[in-house]
């Protein structure tokens, strides 16, 4: 599963927002330039972000974007999702009982990728732009390790024989 930058840019945007425009409103061009996204781009994601109800304008001088609700109501799936950012993991359309393969049935694995889209959905709904500028994300991964390493590191496990076990030649 891959996220792309659309996704990844709406969500930092919004925790740039969220962090700086609890007093006054925040131009695109300052989260522009703290963030180092593109002016044009985070233009086209704030169109979409106002249409999804997540953000809302503020023209004249000293306007710019404010959040159109507070930072712990704000999902980040609600962010991802108004930018057209499918959370997906499989090959498949979504909603589609068509599957991936050229005969359009499903491949072996798809319940198993449909899944982790749904995993993946639930803990963007669980975090909040709140959460994120608090930093309380942080610490909750771990580094994935192998697990080659893991039994590397543990001895082995012996499996004892029973007393009248014959031995095969």
């Amino acid at each position: 599963m891959r996220l792309s930058t659309k996704g990844r840019y709406a969500v930092m945007a919004m925790v740039d927002l969220a962090r700086h425009g609890a007093q006054k409103p925040v131009s695109l061009a300052d989260i522009s330039t703290r963030q180092e996204i593109s002016l044009s781009y985070l233009e086209q994601l704030f169109a979409r972000l106002r249409r999804g109800g997540l953000v809302k304008s503020v023209r004249g001088p000293g306007g710019g974007y404010r959040l159109a609700h507070g930072a712990g109501e704000t999902r980040i799936s609600d962010i991802i999702l108004s930018v057209d950012e499918p959370i997906k993991a499989t090959r498949c359309k979504t909603d589609s009982p068509l599957g991936c393969h050229s005969d359009k049935s499903r491949c072996l694995t798809h319940d198993l990728w449909a899944e982790l889209g749904n995993q993946i959905h639930l803990y963007l709904s669980s975090v909040t732009l709140l959460d994120v500028v608090e930093k309380r994300v942080l610490g909750t991964a771990r580094p994935f390790t192998s697990p080659q390493a893991d039994s590397a590191a543990m001895p082995a496990l012996s499996t004892p024989v029973p007393a009248n076990a014959v031995a095969a030649e």
